[in-house]
């Protein structure tokens, strides 16, 4: 998302929304790659998670965090890139995720709750709602 929101910077307002604590969620930011680039995207704070129920999005299942090609995709992106898991310091693994496209006038134009916990969104395509692509 971030880097999506540097090349966009101007057409596109990226907002994320953490369901950790804001001490958790500064550290997680901190400890990504380039921390600099958090700039691009604006973070808000759900550490009760009001505003992932609001937009529809619960307690995802077991088989939507442990099944096969996610555990696979976890152990890749380990081995490939260094990236484990680690422990949460807030916040829970069973948040199912999603992204939304709002346009200015504050129409959706897209969403997409994520199908399995390592789906990566494809914001090229969410972008191409609102015709910034």
């Amino acid at each position: 998302m971030r880097s999506t929101a540097k090349q966009h910077r101007g057409d596109a307002h990226f907002v994320a929304v953490s369901h950790s604590d804001a001490l958790s969620t500064d550290h997680w930011l901190a400890s990504l790659p380039e921390p600099a680039q958090n700039e691009t995207v604006h973070m808000i704070v759900d550490k009760h998670r009001r505003i992932y129920a609001e937009w529809g999005l619960g307690v995802s299942s077991l088989w939507h965090v442990l099944n096969p090609w996610s555990l696979v995709s976890v152990y890749r992106l380990g081995k490939q890139e260094g990236i484990w898991n680690r422990p949460t310091e807030s916040g829970t693994r069973w948040q199912t995720s999603g992204i939304f496209v709002v346009d200015a006038k504050g129409t959706v134009t897209w969403t997409k709750p994520s199908a399995s916990a390592d789906e990566v969104p494809d914001f090229d395509e969410a972008l191409r709602t609102l015709g910034n692509e």
